[in-house]
């Protein structure tokens, strides 16, 4: 099948959206294991990491749903600003020599890097979904896209937003989260 006709099946912009939707729920997949599976709670920076990745997800979500819109995307790159300001603040936190930094690191660098290298890599991603969908013609927004596919990645997106949610909840209560938390204060 040619590109051409790819194209035509499935909007270039509209599926990019799905990919990057489930490149955020890759992210989140992978932080809420390393904290089910070895239990390393996340810190307060990192809650906002991820409320800054779940941020860019509702963008690709909003792109796939209702259509894509400028409005979308510029909540796609200000949620990746910000999570890289958080990123970069953390990142500072740990610079001193001989700090081990916070939680363990997937090869070789701790998530607070990973995220702020993902906050880039999401900005350079909507600037290449713009140049395709320019190199495509097809520069005006494209319609929502239904179908298995996109209810999947949508119910996936979902189900991770609602756990992170509930263990944020288990974790911090309704106060402010410990600076170094060691237990669910909810489960105490």
């Amino acid at each position: 099948m040619s590109p051409a006709e790819l194209s035509e099946q499935r909007p270039v912009g509209a599926v990019l959206n799905m990919l990057g939707l489930l490149g955020i729920s890759l992210i989140l997949t992978v932080a809420f294991a390393y904290q089910l599976a070895l239990g390393e709670l996340p810190c307060p920076l990192c809650l906002l990491q991820r409320a800054g990745f779940i941020a860019v997800g509702m963008g690709f979500l909003f792109n796939l749903r209702l259509g894509e819109r400028g409005s979308h995307y510029a909540m796609i790159l200000v949620a990746s600003l910000v999570t890289g300001f958080i990123s970069m603040r953390q990142v500072s936190l740990h610079l001193a020599l001989g700090d081990p930094g916070y939680g363990s690191a997937l090869f070789g660098l701790h998530f607070y890097t990973w995220a702020l290298i993902a906050a880039i890599g999401i900005v350079c991603y909507v600037a290449l979904v713009f140049i395709l969908k320019d190199v495509t013609g097809k520069r005006d927004g494209d319609a929502p896209l239904n179908g298995a596919a996109s209810n999947t990645v949508f119910a996936i997106f979902a189900l991770l937003v609602a756990a992170n949610l509930l263990s944020t909840v288990l974790e911090c209560g309704a106060g402010q989260c410990d600076d170094n938390p060691v237990r669910y204060l909810l489960l105490k």
